[in-house]
C-alpha cells in the first residue's frame, strides 16, 4: 500500500472509484433514486472535467496497491475535507483512517485549526470514531431528490 500525491494521471481511477463506491457502499442507506442524482452515471465525462481542478487545488492523496488506485480523499486549504472514498473491495482495512491522517498531518503544517466536513450516513460513524463531532443534521437537494448528511468538525492540535 502507498499514499502518494494526487496526479493527473489518477483522474479518471478516482472519477471511476467514486461512482463505484456511492453505488455499492452507500446502497446501504440511500435509496437508488438518491445514489443517481448523488453520483448521475450520464456525468460521468462532466465530473472528470471539473474534479481535474479542484483535486489538484486542494491537498489530494490516493491511496494505491500494485498502482491501483483503491482510495482518495481531498481537503481544501481552508480546512473542508471534501471527498474520502474507498474501494467497495477495501473497505475495513484502515485505507480511509490513513488518508484522513495524512490530511490531518497536512492541515497542522498549514496551521488549519479546524476540519469540517459533511458526512454521509453511511460515513458519520467512521468520522466519530476519528473525533470529528455532528454539527446538524442537514438535507440537501439534487434534482429534486433529497440525501441527508451531516455537518462534522474535528478541532486539529497543532
Amino acid at each position: 500500500m502507498e499514499y502518494i500525491k494526487f496526479r493527473d494521471i489518477d483522474l479518471e481511477d478516482v472519477v471511476s472509484l467514486f461512482y463505484e463506491t456511492v453505488h455499492s457502499v452507500n446502497s446501504k442507506d440511500y435509496s437508488q433514486e438518491q445514489l443517481d442524482v448523488w453520483a448521475p452515471k450520464d456525468e460521468k465525462d462532466t465530473k472528470i472535467e471539473t474534479w481535474k481542478d479542484s483535486l489538484n487545488q486542494n491537498i489530494t492523496y490516493v491511496a494505491k496497491i500494485n498502482d491501483k488506485v483503491v482510495g482518495f480523499s481531498d481537503l481544501t486549504h481552508s480546512g473542508h475535507l471534501d471527498r474520502l472514498y474507498v474501494h467497495k473491495d477495501y473497505q475495513g482495512k484502515g485505507i480511509a483512517s490513513a488518508l484522513v491522517n495524512i490530511l490531518e498531518t497536512e492541515a497542522k503544517k498549514l496551521k488549519i485549526l479546524e476540519i469540517d466536513t459533511e458526512a454521509s450516513i453511511t460515513a458519520k460513524p467512521f468520522f466519530e470514531r476519528l473525533g470529528y463531532k455532528t454539527i446538524c443534521l442537514q438535507t440537501v437537494e439534487r434534482k429534486g431528490v433529497k440525501l441527508t448528511n451531516y455537518q462534522m468538525v474535528k478541532k486539529i492540535e497543532l
